[in-house]
């Protein structure tokens, strides 16, 4: 299923870069990755990682969950966990679910974060939306601006997405949690 899901993120990459009329350069320039690695990625070539598709998506004010959806597509009254788009970092092995489709009001993201994984997100000023963390399993410790804390199931964190944040698991199993977030 990650692969077809490379596949979308390649074709919304360059769809959000062209409709701003930007070059590859230029969203080189505001997103820090390199010009080479951004086409690689736009021609399905690589298996971005979460820090790169941060700072892409950072860098045109979108969601990770808008990169990873097909535009326009009506979501379905039921979404089964089998028609749910997984997509796995190839670098710490963090695991995504799109639990809500693209177009949906409320972005709900399920995530497994392995044993000893750090996934690290840099927040742009003009990406000021409330992320809300929900734990469901394991301990997950979390850096969002001045909050600093270890979750343990049924904790919930909320922070704008415009701070810098961090997830780190140092507990003994999988840490699984909802990243849940209202579609600007």
């Amino acid at each position: 299923m990650s692969s077809d899901l490379d596949g979308v993120i390649a074709k919304r990459l360059r769809e959000e870069r062209l409709a701003r009329g930007w070059t590859l350069e230029r969203l080189a320039a505001e997103s820090t990755v390199s010009r080479a690695m951004i086409s690689k990625i736009e021609r399905n070539q690589t298996s971005p990682t979460a820090v790169l598709l941060a700072r892409l998506t950072g860098a045109m004010n979108l969601t990770l969950t808008s990169l990873m959806s097909e535009r326009g597509l009506a979501a379905p009254s039921v979404r089964r966990v089998h028609d749910q788009d997984v997509w796995k970092d190839p670098q710490t092995q963090y695991m995504r679910r799109l639990v809500s489709g693209g177009d949906a009001e409320v972005e709900i993201v399920a995530i497994e974060l392995p044993v000893g994984a750090v996934v690290e997100f840099g927040g742009l000023p003009s990406d000021l939306h409330e992320e809300q963390v929900l734990m469901l399993e394991g301990v997950l410790t979390l850096q969002a601006g001045p909050i600093q804390s270890s979750l343990h199931p049924g904790d919930l964190a909320r922070f704008t997405a415009d701070q810098l944040h961090v997830f780190s698991n140092h507990g003994q199993s999988v840490a699984r949690y909802l990243v849940i977030k209202r579609q600007a």
